[in-house]
C-alpha cells in the first residue's frame, strides 16, 4: 500500500539515493511505471506494466503474501501475515527476492521513512512496531504498543508514527520517531469511532483516520480531537494521497472518492467491488480487488483508465518505477 509520491531527478539525487535502500535510482537509466500486486491465495506477486496493463511476470513468494509497500523507486516490502515472514523484493529487469526476514508472528502493514532507509512494520500478534533496515535485511528495534497494531503511517518529517490498534480499533498509538531507529510509544488516544486506516497527508498538517464500522472519516490536525468529520463510503475505507488530492477507496461500495486535502469531496469513480486498498506513485493510482482479483488503474483526476484481472484474489498493491526486463 504505497502512500508516497517520490520525485527523483538530478536536482534531487541525494534524496533519491537515500530512499533507494540498495543504492540505485532505477529510472536514472530508464524505467517503466509498474504495479506489484499480491496474489495471497496463490502465493505470488504479479508484476504489471502500467503502460497498458500487461502482466509481465508472476513471482513466486513465501505463502500468503498480503500487504505490500513500496520502498524508494524499485523495491517493496511484503507481509506474509499467516506464516510470520516479511519479504523484500527488488525490481531490476524483473523481480528478485532480496531477503526474507523471520521473527514475526503476524506482520500486517509497513510505513517507510521519508528520508532514511528504515521501514516500520506492524505485528498485530506481538503487539509491536518493528523497525527494519531493508538494505541490510535486518531487524533493528521492536517497540511495544498496547494492542494489535495494524494500519500504520509516518509523518512527512519522519518524526511521528501512528498505528491503529486493531481492524476496528478503539485506540490509536502514537510513537515518537525522533530517533528513527528506536521509536517509542508516547501515548494512545480514542478516535470518535472504531478506527481502521490511519494516513498522514503529504502536507504534514493533517492525519486521515477512517472508520472500521461507520461511514465516517476523521481529519486530525495539531489537536488531539479531530478538526473535521467527513461522510464516507461503506467501511472499511483506505486512503492515499497525490499532491493536493486525497483518494479514499470503499471496497464494499466499489468506489474511489477524490477529495481536496481539506476534505471537500470532488468526485466519485466506480471500481470493482472488493477494491479495498489503494496506492499512488509516479503519477499512477491503483486499487486491487480482493474479491474479484482485478486491479484498476486511475489517472491523477480519479477517473478509471482500465481494469485487468490478475489473480483469484488481489489483496494489496504498490507502484514502482524500474526496468521490467523482456519486452514492455
Amino acid at each position: 500500500m504505497d502512500r508516497r509520491e517520490l520525485f527523483v531527478s538530478a536536482a534531487a539525487g541525494a534524496v533519491g539515493l537515500a530512499l533507494d535502500p540498495f543504492g540505485r535510482v532505477a529510472h536514472a537509466s530508464g524505467g517503466t511505471p509498474s504495479a506489484l500486486v499480491t496474489a495471497d491465495l496463490e502465493s505470488h506477486v504479479v508484476l504489471l506494466n502500467l503502460r497498458g496493463g500487461r502482466i509481465v511476470s508472476r513471482f513466486e513468494t513465501a505463502p500468503g503474501p498480503r500487504s505490500i509497500e513500496g520502498i524508494g523507486v524499485n523495491a517493496a516490502i511484503v507481509g506474509h501475515t499467516e506464516i510470520g515472514v516479511v519479504s523484500i523484493l527488488e525490481l531490476e529487469r524483473g523481480l528478485r527476492l532480496r531477503a526474507e526476514l523471520e521473527g514475526f508472528e503476524a506482520p500486517r502493514y509497513a510505513a517507510v521513512h521519508p528520508r532514511r532507509a528504515y521501514a516500520y512494520v506492524s505485528d498485530s500478534a506481538r503487539e509491536e512496531v518493528v523497525v527494519i533496515h531493508p538494505g541490510d535485511a535486518r531487524v533493528l528495534w521492536r517497540a511495544r504498543v498496547p494492542g494489535p497494531a495494524r494500519h500504520i503511517s509516518m509523518s512527512a518529517d519522519g518524526r511521528t508514527v501512528w498505528t491503529a490498534l486493531g481492524t476496528k480499533a478503539a485506540r490509536i498509538a502514537v510513537l515518537d520517531a525522533s530517533d528513527p531507529r528506536r521509536p517509542k510509544l508516547v501515548r494512545t488516544f480514542a478516535p470518535p469511532f472504531l478506527a481502521h486506516d490511519v494516513v498522514f497527508a503529504p502536507d504534514g498538517r493533517t492525519v486521515w483516520v477512517t472508520s472500521g464500522e461507520e461511514r465516517r472519516i476523521a481529519l486530525y490536525g495539531a489537536e488531539r480531537s479531530p478538526a473535521r468529520i467527513l461522510d464516507a463510503g461503506a467501511p472499511p475505507q483506505h486512503v492515499t494521497f497525490a499532491r493536493d488530492k486525497a483518494f479514499v477507496a470503499s471496497g464494499d461500495d466499489g468506489t474511489v472518492r477524490r477529495h481536496r486535502l481539506n476534505g471537500r469531496l470532488v468526485r466519485e469513480a466506480r471500481v470493482p467491488v472488493g477494491s479495498y486498498n489503494i496506492a499512488f506513485g509516479f503519477e499512477r493510482l491503483v486499487t486491487p480487488s480482493l474479491g474479484r482479483g482485478t486491479i484498476a488503474l486511475l489517472d491523477g483526476t480519479g477517473q478509471v483508465a482500465w481494469v485487468r484481472t490478475v489473480a483469484r484474489a488481489a489483496h494489496d498493491a504498490c507502484v514502482l518505477y524500474g526496468p521490467l526486463g523482456g519486452s514492455s
